[in-house]
C-alpha cells in the first residue's frame, strides 16, 4: 500500500511539473504555423461548446426581415469578411495566416447551421486563442444580432446576396 501512495504522490507531482517544464522551456508550439498542442483542439472545443450552451441567448430580439439582414451584411463586410471571407472570393492573406483557420462562413457547414443565439454569443464575447475578437462594446446589440441572423439564414433575399457578392475588401486586405 505504501508503494501505491508513493506512486500516486510522485504522479501528482511529476505530471504537473512536466507540463510546467513543457511550457517554460519553450517546447509548446506558439506560432500560428505550428501544429496544435496535444489535446488542444479537443479541450478547447469542449470548453467552448459547454460555455456557449450555458450562456447563449435562447430568443432573438429582432426579426429576420430584409432590412436587418442587409444591415447584418454591411456589418459583416466591415468587421468579419477580412477573416471569414466573402462569397465567391478567395481567402484573404489575413485568414491564411491564422491558427486555427477561421471558418469561411458562406461555404459549407459551420456557423450557418448554428442557432442565432450561439453566433451572437461568439460575436459578442469572442473566442479565446482563435483570433476571434469580442465585439461587445464595439458594435451595438442590434448590429451583433443582425450579423448573427445573416449567418443563420439558409436562404438570403437576393438583395442581401447582392450586397455580399458585390462587396470588395479594402486593397490592403487583399495583398
Amino acid at each position: 500500500m505504501g508503494k501505491f501512495i508513493l506512486g500516486l504522490i510522485i504522479g501528482l507531482v511529476l505530471v504537473p511539473l512536466g507540463v510546467y517544464v513543457y511550457f517554460v522551456t519553450g517546447m509548446a508550439p506558439v506560432s500560428t504555423a505550428a501544429q496544435a498542442m496535444p489535446f488542444e483542439k479537443t479541450l478547447a472545443k469542449k470548453a467552448l461548446h459547454a460555455r456557449v450552451e450555458k450562456e447563449m441567448p435562447k430568443s432573438v430580439p429582432i426579426s429576420a426581415e430584409t432590412a436587418n439582414l442587409a444591415a447584418g451584411a454591411q456589418t459583416y463586410i466591415q468587421h468579419c469578411a477580412i477573416c471569414h471571407g466573402l462569397p465567391g472570393q478567395p481567402e484573404t492573406p489575413t485568414a491564411k495566416g491564422m491558427f486555427p483557420k477561421p471558418p469561411e462562413l458562406f461555404h459549407g457547414k459551420g456557423v450557418t447551421d448554428d442557432p442565432p443565439g450561439e453566433t451572437y454569443w461568439k460575436v459578442a464575447n469572442g473566442i479565446r486563442l482563435t483570433g476571434m475578437p469580442a465585439f461587445r462594446g464595439a458594435l451595438s446589440d442590434d448590429a451583433m444580432w443582425q450579423v448573427s441572423l445573416l449567418l443563420a439564414s439558409e436562404k438570403l433575399p437576393d438583395s442581401v446576396t447582392q450586397i455580399l457578392t458585390s462587396a470588395s475588401l479594402p486593397e490592403t486586405a487583399q495583398h
